[in-house]
């Protein structure tokens, strides 16, 4: 018998394949409630089979054959899809574990073809990303509402309507063509980034980090730059996760524990991950001299703290000067949260907190708390700062998030 934490394992990897699978299906099949319905036997039986049994060398080749046998299966009793029928009876010889032949579009990979998808013009934008992060990413409803910063009643009634307006509207499952790809770059950038950001710091969990969906994400966003080249978001989104994800190895201890940046081992960071980042800065940046995009100057940002040889050596004007061209294009409360650390850092935690307490619409969000908690803390306000960081520490993080705000609250007792 698996034990629980082989158990769990298993839950996560069918979990992530299932992602990739269910992509491919609705190209196959042209529906996502089809694919989803096929997928979720496929699942299924996989966390039936799978602890009992082993693992199978080809995980995703195992779930992709059992989903298309479901869903050839609902197809025929449909009777009314012949054409994808015969499509997916091409592929269902059970000794079958290559990829799914591709399509002819522009769009060459199942996944970012179905975020293109999703992120239909007709939608509101946070529509778009919502649905494209709940539909294809595998992530909850609690974790969409967690990444946008919004209640999850909130965010269950957003993707409740978007389906609506895609039923009503009879928005059909077509993948855009090459001259409709702009219009959708938006919604696919932000998905791709707010996927790469739940791996990087996950929401909650044992873990810090995610690696799967840290690597699915650059994946994505590197397919995304070669697919449009001259979009300065599609380069600036590529640059600012290389940038970003370069500090994975340093970001924890080998405890699991959490390191913050002002203490990481720079030696531990990606040289070359950093290298092809800052050329992609500057290459962005030549392809927007009239309007900042946002993601090139957040690569910006990240660019800065890479390029310093410490923490203490970091060039906060730069920093700060950066978050002010930021804030031109997404002046948004957790932008104005991190120009306020960066002030912090320059002009001292009493400046920082001023900025911090101007912030609004962050009372749920564990890092404002965290903020505020740590500026208290140096500026030798014990009381106010322990209140702080129990109520961060009452909102959902990891575990090694939350356990070094308990270890800074407990140093308040020393």
């Amino acid at each position: 018998m698996a034990t629980p934490a082989a158990s769990d394992a298993v839950a996560q990897l069918v979990r992530e394949e299932g992602t990739r699978v269910r992509a491919t299906l609705i190209r196959v099949t042209g529906s996502f409630d089809l694919a989803q319905d096929a997928v979720q036997d496929a699942v299924v039986r996989a966390l039936e089979t799978w602890p009992r049994d082993g693992v199978p060398d080809n995980p995703r080749a195992w779930l992709t054959v059992a989903a298309k046998r479901r869903a050839i299966d609902l197809i025929r009793r449909e009777n009314r899809r012949p054409g994808k029928e015969a499509e997916a009876m091409a592929f269902t010889d059970p000794a079958f574990t290559g990829p799914v032949p591709e399509p002819p579009e522009v769009v060459r990979d199942d996944l970012l073809r179905l975020i293109f998808t999703c992120c239909h013009p007709s939608l509101p934008i946070e529509a778009q990303v919502a649905l494209a992060l709940r539909t294809l990413s595998g992530l909850s409803t609690t974790e969409v509402a967690r990444a946008l910063i919004v209640p999850e009643a909130t965010m269950a009634k957003r993707l409740t309507r978007a389906k609506q307006k895609i039923a009503l509207a009879a928005i059909p499952y077509r993948v855009p063509t090459a001259d409709e790809l702009p219009d959708r770059l938006t919604g696919v950038a932000t998905t791709i980034y707010l996927i790469f950001n739940e791996g990087y710091t996950a929401g909650t969990g044992a873990d810090l980090l995610r690696v799967n969906l840290t690597a699915e994400a650059l994946r994505l966003a590197r397919l995304l730059a070669e697919l449009m080249p001259e979009e300065p978001t599609a380069l600036g989104l590529l640059a600012l996760l290389l940038l970003q994800d370069a500090r994975q190895a340093a970001r924890v201890d080998a405890a699991g524990q959490l390191v913050l940046m002002a203490d990481q081992d720079r030696s531990r960071w990606n040289t070359a991950a950093i290298t092809e980042g800052v050329e992609l800065v500057g290459t962005a940046l030549r392809r927007a001299p009239d309007r900042p995009d946002s993601y090139v100057v957040q690569a910006a940002l990240a660019a800065c703290h890479a390029l310093a040889p410490s923490y203490a050596d970091t060039d906060w004007d730069a920093v700060i000067s950066w978050y002010d061209v930021l804030l031109t294009v997404q002046d948004t409360p957790v932008v104005r949260l991190n120009r306020a650390v960066a002030v912090a850092e320059r002009n001292g935690p009493d400046a920082g907190l001023a900025l911090v307490d101007g912030i609004d619409d962050l009372e749920s969000y564990p890092w404002w708390h965290a903020t505020r908690a740590e500026l208290l803390h140096r500026m030798g306000r014990a009381e106010q700062a322990r209140t702080a960081y129990e109520r961060a520490l009452a909102l959902d993080m990891s575990e090694p998030q939350a356990e070094h705000l308990r270890r800074r609250l407990a140093e308040l007792n020393e």
